[in-house]
């Protein structure tokens, strides 16, 4: 029998999945349970993804983690109080905070959170109660190894359901803080995030490690749009150097719903982001915003699908990479137009910008269409800074640092201006500066 790939991983997984089956207290034959060992059987007989898989080739996951983790039952967290929760937000930010500590929300750390017409649960206990209707169901565990692997282990995140024309005012954050006492340490979050009809919410998920352990985040989110709600996304990974992180997220829109998705990635020894939309009924509008800019020996992989379904849809995607050291960074994005989905409008654009020969870049932008009465293009750049320009700046007396930082800057901007809350453009903002001037 031929060696399925990621064998230690999956060997040491085995003997977590019994210690969690134990950990249930009477839970293990419920139905989102018998979902959970679907993912893990799979999991086991298909393996993690190897070199030559067409969707992870140029994002070895799966060695990283064999070489750099032993997946232990549990791990000793280390001691996280206000000052560091603190340390890690955003400056001038008003939200509602809910506060997660290796996965595990702790209410301590947290918001008191009440806002009328919203429910916002931790997901051990709405498994607990069996009431976790939309697990499995955007984002299926047979599509993807590391949605098995954290299906299989899905206990941990948060369940959000934002009743009819509930209007949220200020945004939802989920703020992720990884620490550990161990050399190295691993946590699995399941968010699972259902938007009523006409209702208006943003939602900020933000990621970061303490240094010191090496670790392991697999994240997935499952949103459900509803018709005519508006819902915004913000994903914001500014990890440690040592830390290793996937999200896929998926969403489904229906009827005259908006989505606007907005992903940065700053830092990380790999990061892979998989955004999955599908627009499944008329009028829908998706709109997809990606900025990563990257140093050092950071690998960065954002991986996009948005699947028209129906007539009379738009989405539009602009991602920008900005690659120092001897960073690397890829874009694989696609786009589907169904053959009922007429006069659709689709627009995909990934623009990258190598600041030294060592950096590279891999993108490959897709467009498969069946209709035939559709506006769809889409394209990719990627080059060096414009030797014209940093001439004309520096010939007016500007120096060169400087005016490099003002042509990384403009090439950024138009992406950073689509995150429209001020509080997340200056944070952005402030961190090319400082990445710069370094």
């Amino acid at each position: 029998m031929e060696k399925l790939a990621g064998q230690k991983v999956l060997e040491s997984l085995k003997e977590r999945f019994q210690a969690f089956e134990t950990s249930l207290n009477g839970h293990s034959n419920s139905a989102a349970h018998q979902v959970r060992k679907a993912a893990f059987e799979n999991l086991q007989t298909k393996g993690l993804p190897h070199a030559k898989h067409e969707e992870y080739k140029f994002f070895n996951l799966t060695k990283a983690l064999e070489k750099n983790f032993n997946f232990p039952q549990s791990s000793s967290p280390a001691t996280v109080n206000a000052d560091t929760v603190q340390q890690f937000g955003i400056e001038g930010l008003e939200a509602h905070k809910l506060v997660f500590i290796n996965g595990v929300l702790s209410a301590e750390l947290s918001d008191n959170i009440a806002i009328e017409g919203v429910s916002i649960e931790a997901l051990h206990d709405a498994f607990d109660k069996e009431n976790v209707a939309l697990f499995n169901t955007e984002a299926q565990f047979e599509e993807d190894a590391f949605v098995a692997m954290n299906t299989a282990f899905a206990q941990n995140g948060i369940q959000i359901t934002v009743a009819d024309k509930a209007i949220v005012e200020k945004p939802i954050m989920l703020q992720f803080i990884g620490a550990s006492a161990e050399e190295s340490f691993d946590y699995q979050v399941r968010n699972l995030i259902n938007i009523g009809k006409l209702a208006e919410v943003t939602i900020i998920e933000k990621f970061d490690t303490i240094e010191g352990a090496s670790s392991f985040t697999n994240i997935v989110n499952e949103i459900s749009v509803a018709e005519g709600a508006q819902a915004k996304y913000y994903k914001i990974e500014n990890d440690a150097a040592n830390t290793y992180h996937i999200a896929n997220t998926h969403v489904s829109q229906q009827q005259n719903s908006h989505f606007t998705a907005n992903t940065i990635a700053l830092d990380g020894a790999m990061v892979r982001n998989n955004l999955n939309i599908k627009l499944q009924a008329e009028n829908c509008e998706a709109h997809m915003n990606g900025l990563y800019v990257l140093g050092d020996k950071t690998h960065v992989d954002n991986h996009t699908v948005v699947d028209h379904m129906m007539p009379n849809a738009y989405s539009n995607e602009l991602y920008k990479g900005i690659m120092d050291d001897k960073s690397k960074g890829v874009f694989n994005g696609k786009i589907f137009v169904r053959q009922d989905a007429q006069k659709t409008n689709a627009f995909q654009s990934n623009k990258n910008i190598l600041l030294t020969n060592d950096a590279t870049v891999n993108t490959k932008p897709q467009l498969e269409i069946w209709a035939d009465d559709v506006k769809c293009s889409h394209g990719c750049t990627t080059g060096q800074l414009d030797r014209d320009a940093l001439f004309y700046l520096q010939a007016r007396g500007i120096q060169k640092d400087k005016a490099r930082a003002i042509l990384l800057h403009a090439f950024a901007s138009d992406v950073i201006e689509n995150f429209e809350i001020e509080a997340i453009q200056q944070y952005v903002e402030a961190i090319i500066t400082e990445r710069l001037a370094k």
